[in-house]
């Protein structure tokens, strides 16, 4: 009776209908695979390959630049051919290049399937963004949140067995993760398989071939999602290099950041991403996460100061406070990102978004580390200021937004 209940429970948060469950099970499987790869990749080539770090890091980085063109036209060839085939083309592609990995040994060999990668992924992340537009049709907010949830939950059981690899530390240890990144991709393009056919939205007449870029307000949430965006790598790379350089936190606190990051937003987001629905949700939403980063970014800046412990609850309270904003900055990319998009171009609006939201992620190490860490504490509040700025046209960006959609009948 117990065991039923509770698998019913879980039924339940795993999506209302059998194509909710499949894409979120899809998705589930496949961060798994991320969060092993993903958290040992680096170590991998250098440790095991052996090549020298400045190698890897221009290769990834020459991977990133070239798949940023890749979304664009994914998404259109989503939205002309099938969100489910170009995903799941994008999966196969992927699932071939992660395992080909395990023959590199040179410098140009990893830029090479680096590159393929990133495309694929580039071009699968604006087919996924049509995809979840498409199965979660009841209450998109609550499903799109619900989804986010399970994602980090796959990336969180990834990374625990990530860490298990890096303990033993051995080639065959690191290969196993990258092997299983693959199959992760495979399973993932299989359980698509369930999916109905979809079929392909015809376009209004006389709709321009690439109405993305003529949309100023999409263009506009675009470029601020991606500032925001520079709040993850503030989680990830910022916080331990300040923890470690400035504050008298144990080292233990690193890993204790990213346990609470972790769980908090996979426990939060549900609750409160379900709530966000419309735009207008949703550009309150970003105004509420800029005001939240304005209260972390100081408080992990104070951590430089007092003795100890006081510095390690210091760090876990902004860490809190920041996947507060986290979840309220991701919920509102969902509802703007989505909901002024037209359903029969979600594919080009995602891939627009995406690219938007890489460029960000590819210039928030060097900002991130020259400027604040530069600037130290003033740097952080520079930062805080920063993200408030941002969330402040949350709002009237959403207003603006309707304002321009075409209306019912138009």
């Amino acid at each position: 009776m117990i065991k039923s209940s509770l698998t019913d429970r879980i039924g339940r948060m795993a999506g209302t209908s059998g194509p909710e469950r499949v894409l979120i099970a899809a998705s589930f499987v496949n961060r798994v695979g991320n969060g092993l790869f993903n958290a040992a990749s680096a170590l991998y080539f250098t440790s095991a390959v052996g090549l020298p770090a400045v190698q890897v890091g221009a290769a990834l980085t020459i991977a990133g630049v070239i798949g940023l063109g890749a979304g664009i036209p994914g998404g259109h060839l989503a939205d002309r051919r099938g969100a489910r085939t170009i995903m799941m083309l994008a999966l196969a592609v992927q699932a071939v290049s992660m395992a080909a990995l395990v023959l590199v040994e040179s410098w140009a060999a990893l830029t090479v399937i680096a590159t393929v990668d990133q495309i694929a992924a580039a071009a699968g992340g604006a087919a996924w963004g049509a995809l979840v537009v498409r199965v979660g049709t009841d209450r998109p907010a609550l499903f799109r949140a619900k989804l986010r949830t399970f994602v980090n939950l796959g990336v969180i059981l990834g990374t625990v067995g990530a860490g298990l690899a890096l303990a033993a530390d051995t080639r065959g240890a690191y290969v196993t993760l990258i092997l299983g990144n693959a199959a992760s991709f495979a399973l993932c393009a299989l359980l698509l398989l369930l999916l109905p056919r979809y079929p392909v939205l015809a376009a209004p007449p006389r709709q321009h071939r690439r109405a993305a870029f003529r949309d100023r307000p999409f263009l506009t949430f675009t470029a601020l999602y991606g500032a925001m965006g520079l709040q993850y790598p503030v989680v990830s790379l910022l916080l331990p290099i300040w923890i470690s350089e400035h504050t008298e936190a144990p080292r233990w606190t690193v890993a204790g950041l990213f346990a609470v990051n972790g769980t908090f937003c996979a426990l939060l987001q549900t609750r409160i991403g379900s709530r966000i629905e419309t735009p207008l949700d949703g550009g309150g939403a970003f105004r509420t996460a800029g005001l939240l980063f304005l209260v972390s970014c100081p408080l992990m800046a104070l951590a430089a100061y007092p003795p100890v412990w006081v510095a390690a609850g210091l760090v876990l309270a902004a860490v809190f406070v920041h996947s507060l904003a986290e979840v309220f900055e991701s919920s509102a990319a969902f509802a703007l990102g989505f909901g002024l998009a037209p359903d029969h171009a979600q594919g080009q609006y995602q891939g627009v978004l995406g690219l938007g939201f890489s460029a960000g992620q590819a210039l928030a190490p060097g900002i991130l580390t020259t400027v604040v860490l530069g600037l130290g504490t003033a740097g952080w509040l520079l930062l805080a200021v920063f993200f408030a700025a941002l969330g402040a046209v949350g709002p009237s960006l959403a207003r603006w937004g309707l304002r321009t959609r075409p209306q019912p009948g138009c």
